[in-house]
């Protein structure tokens, strides 16, 4: 199946050389179609567009600058090429984002052929290509792994029935780096090289790496990389918990930022932006600043006066856009941290685009970074046995983005506004808008929020968000992303479809019209996280001693024998799912009085970092003659 692709053509009255020309190049077929120059936008937003090419015989000056203003307004769409055509390249200088084709204007076909050939080269998915060609050769397998293409579990009668449920495709795809056609994801020098290239292109950034272990790994492979023991790392206290790991990996000294909080919804927001600037100030030899953006509830920085903030001073910008790494492919998404000058950006691929579960990709835009170092960071991490599967979805969904991404997030903005206007209509529940959204103090930071992450209101429903998830699912067969005591978050994706919307609505509206035999009581769970106490050393070296392990609670009541100890492991509570204690920090009796009460205040209660033993779940600590010698050491 050819998929139709469009070059709009902007000239005065058209280009006629190029009113009947067409490129078929399976899976493609090109077609230029003439626009007047005022029909630009509309143009723009047919998702069959996949190129602009300007007439410069027939464009004035002004109106080939309203073109580079498009550009660089970021409401342009980043995927799509823009070429002037211009015998002698007069006039490049009022539009210079445009590709110059400096052909005479009799050879049509030498336009056509340049286009058609670029956006044949976008449209490549070379380790794919390289997988399924492979695959479709069937040639035997005298190497690992051991299923051996699913021979091993074809005709078995204990593992068949896996056999079919995972599908033989997936078992042959499943090779190793015996087949060196496919080259090798730890040094790669050809068809990953060339699609990890592609990606680079397709997402804005000078260099990009496939992980296959999750943007967990990718964090700690970026942090290790950059940071040596005792530098200084800005961090937000409510960071996914694989940049704490990675802050005990390199031995940096973490400076931890406190995130918003919206109580009343059990929501955590973004780190106020005056908090991050003084943090700037305070710590003007940091060498990095990590930040989540988006969050997990859809709000995003303003990243450009925080990002600047922090290059002045040479501090190393690092995003997690685990949750936003679609962004770049539709301007109402823009501009991307990528696009602001972040240095190092983190994408889970697989959370909101096609590709497999664990499927992330690192992008790198720091001109001065060691790409040897990050290499072998990378290598300590990554399996030597990677799932080619998981490599070629990455290949994939970069493919699809760039060649269909604009229709398809269209789409995801169209059902997501559905939704809003459906799930408002009802009495008892209700989506959540930015402001309602956003804790008091960052009000004033020009938030964005993400209009795919849906956040529903459920407390007039006599339901709490966590029963809301469970009745979605044993009754409607419907899998939310998470719920805290008052709301139920969902995601719209690409792979979002209207049925699965309009089967949420009429959930939604089922239960709005049904009574509860009683009104739940919703009991917030105490968000005022104690305030981050004091650093007694690096929380590196306190991971690795030995320590001593005690008891959180004594008779139900927070352990006196805790207080002023120091903490070897991070312990996280959830809700409210924020790092309580890290490494090597000081547990004062406002901290462990906080813990001692989640723990024994909540049946579902869940405490990530303690122990476990017999006599009850515990913390482990520093011994004294522990935190001596290393007090004894740092001076």
């Amino acid at each position: 199946m050819s998929a139709l692709c469009s070059v709009m053509v902007l000239s005065k009255d058209g280009i006629s050389q190029l009113k009947d020309q067409m490129q078929v190049a399976a899976p493609m077929m090109l077609v230029f179609d003439n626009f007047r120059f005022d029909e630009w936008e509309n143009g723009m937003h047919d998702a069959r567009t996949q190129a602009v090419l300007l007439d410069a015989a027939k464009l004035t000056q002004k109106q080939l600058k309203t073109m580079q203003e498009a550009v660089n307004s970021g409401q342009w769409r980043a995927e799509v090429p823009l070429y002037l055509w211009d015998e002698g390249g007069s006039k490049q200088v009022f539009c210079p984002s445009a590709r110059l084709l400096d052909t005479p204007r009799r050879d049509a076909a030498a336009v056509v052929a340049a286009i058609a050939a670029d956006l044949q080269q976008k449209a490549l998915t070379p380790f794919y290509s390289a997988l399924k060609n492979y695959v479709d050769k069937k040639p035997d397998s005298w190497h690992t792994p051991g299923h051996s293409n699913g021979d091993s579990l074809r005709q078995s009668a204990w593992g068949s029935d896996f056999y079919h449920f995972v599908g033989q495709s997936m078992w042959q795809a499943d090779l190793s780096v015996s087949v060196q056609s496919l080259d090798s994801l730890l040094h790669p020098e050809g068809v990953i090289a060339e699609a990890q290239d592609l990606a680079a292109q397709a997402f804005g950034a000078r260099h990009t790496y496939f992980a296959t272990n999750g943007s967990s790994t990718a964090n700690k492979v970026i942090l290790q990389s950059l940071l040596t023991p005792g530098d200084t790392l800005l961090l937000d206290r409510n960071c996914h918990k694989s940049v704490h790991h990675g802050v005990i990996l390199s031995g940096a000294r973490p400076v931890y930022l406190d995130s918003s909080i919206n109580k009343a919804l059990g929501l955590f927001g973004l780190v106020p932006q005056k908090t991050v600037l003084q943090a700037i100030e305070a710590n003007p030899h940091a060498r990095a600043l990590i930040l989540t953006s988006s969050t997990y509830d859809g709000m995003c920085y303003d990243l450009k006066p925080i990002i600047q903030a922090a290059h002045d001073h040479g501090i190393k910008v690092i995003i997690d856009e685990a949750w936003y790494g679609f962004a770049r492919f539709h301007p109402a998404f823009r501009p991307t941290a990528l696009e602001l000058g972040a240095d190092y950006v983190t994408q889970s691929t697989h959370k909101t685009m096609s590709a497999f579960s664990q499927a992330s990709m690192v992008h790198v835009n720091n001109p001065g970074h060691d790409s040897h170092l990050l290499r072998e960071t990378f290598n300590m991490h990554a399996s030597t046995s990677p799932q080619y599967s998981i490599i070629a979805s990455l290949d994939v969904a970069r493919q699809q983005m760039v060649m269909e991404g604009y229709g398809l997030l269209s789409g995801a903005l169209e059902l997501a506004a559905l939704l809003r206007k459906h799930i408002n209509a009802l009495h008892h529940f209700k989506v959540l808008q930015l402001d309602e959204l956003m804790p008091a103090e960052i009000r004033r930071d020009n938030v964005r929020l993400d209009p795919t992450k849906i956040t529903i209101d459920t407390r007039a429903s006599g339901f709490s968000g966590n029963q809301i998830q469970h009745i979605l699912y044993e009754r409607f067969n419907i899998q939310v992303e998470k719920s805290t005591f008052a709301t139920v978050s969902t995601l719209v994706t690409i792979g979002t479809t209207a049925e699965k919307a309009m089967r949420l609505i009429h959930a939604l509206t089922t239960l709005d019209q049904e009574k509860p035999k009683r009104k739940t009581r919703l009991l917030a769970p105490s968000l005022t996280v104690p305030h981050f106490s004091a650093l007694a050393c690096l929380p590196r070296d306190a991971f690795y001693c030995q320590g001593e392990r005690l008891p959180l609670t004594r008779n139900g009541k927070f352990n006196p024998a805790l207080a002023g100890r120091v903490c070897c492991d991070q312990i996280v509570p959830y809700p409210p799912g924020i790092p309580v204690l890290v490494p090597g920090q000081i547990i004062s009796t406002e901290i462990g009085e906080f813990l001692a009460k989640m723990y024994s205040g909540h049946d579902d209660k869940e405490i990530h970092g303690l122990t476990h033993s017999p006599e009850g779940d515990g913390i482990r600590v520093l011994r004294p003659e522990e935190l001596a010698d290393l007090q004894t050491h740092a001076t």
